[in-house]
């Protein structure tokens, strides 16, 4: 058994609604649309989500596809959330804050029947640490520091 990994994100928000990191000499900005007081600067974390899980699968299924000496020449992946805002607005609600449905779709590019790229994308959707994580609880902790 290997030893964990700890993958660390910082971020920094001053003034306005733009947050911004500098992930491995990648600059990153989050930001809100105009009409929700941002500047329209990048995605919102939410897009950000939908975006690292469908951007996870992809790398996963490029790692699969060598491993298993599949030529796939592409993989588009359309990723789709559900959610009622109000509870992020301060809201009365009873949906959960979060998503309430979360659909991956997938077009892969490769040399396999219909029947083997369902099978491929099922198995790369079960390698995805994301994918993971969504499915099943994480334990999340909150401390000021």
């Amino acid at each position: 058994m290997s030893a964990n990994k700890v993958i660390s994100v910082s971020t920094s928000m001053n003034e306005g609604c733009q947050v911004h990191a500098d992930i491995r000499g990648h600059k990153v900005t989050i930001d809100q649309p105009k009409q929700a007081g941002g500047t329209d600067e990048g995605p919102t974390p939410l897009e950000f989500f939908l975006f690292s899980l469908g951007g996870c699968i992809a790398s996963i299924a490029r790692i699969a596809a060598t491993q298993q000496k599949i030529e796939m020449r592409s993989i588009d992946i359309d990723v789709d959330g559900t959610m009622n805002p109000a509870g992020l607005l301060g809201k009365p609600t009873d949906d959960r804050v979060g998503f309430q449905t979360i659909t991956v779709r997938a077009k892969i590019d490769a040399d396999l029947s219909e029947e083997e790229k369902q099978k491929f994308f099922e198995e790369v959707c079960h390698r995805c640490p994301l994918d993971d994580n969504i499915a099943l609880q994480t334990q999340v902790t909150h401390d000021l520091v």
